[in-house]
């Protein structure tokens, strides 16, 4: 890998070298052209597994050489405040999930919330959360 060289110089590289524009590669990997853009003008740094394997696959290369340029998170889950955490929960469980992001690249999070029996068949609500795009998740 070139140190010198960006994700976003190597997806649109790859794409060039294919003989696809922005739209035929949305095309051809089912992304949208937004997130094609996203990803050549440098603003996503980090792919999911599914959109890498997407991309691979139209760029007729290895998700692996996708991910080898992708920027790493440098935030370790166990630096997150547990009280962002525990907000987070709340905010899933009282329905305001407007403005709730990820802690550790500020990407949009997938929410849920899974009910679940206890011991007495009592049913007892759990919030989950999951990054679009990095790993960040709550279990």
């Amino acid at each position: 890998m070139s140190e010198s060289k960006s994700l976003a110089q190597f997806i649109q590289e790859k794409r060039e070298n294919v003989g696809l524009s922005v739209v035929g590669l949305s095309k051809k990997v089912a992304l949208s052209v937004e997130q094609i853009e996203d990803i050549e003008s440098g603003k996503d740094l980090f792919l999911s597994a599914t959109v890498r394997q997407k991309l691979a696959k139209g760029l007729k290369i290895n998700p692996a050489d996708i991910k080898q340029y992708e920027r790493t998170m440098l935030v370790a889950y166990d630096k997150i405040d547990d009280k962002y955490i525990n907000d987070i929960k709340k905010a899933i469980l009282s329905g305001d999930v407007d403005n709730l992001r990820c802690p550790i690249c500020s990407s949009k999070l997938n929410i849920k919330i899974v009910k679940l029996l206890d011991l007495e068949n009592n049913v007892a609500l759990h919030p989950k959360a999951q990054c679009t795009k990095c790993s960040f998740q709550i279990k």
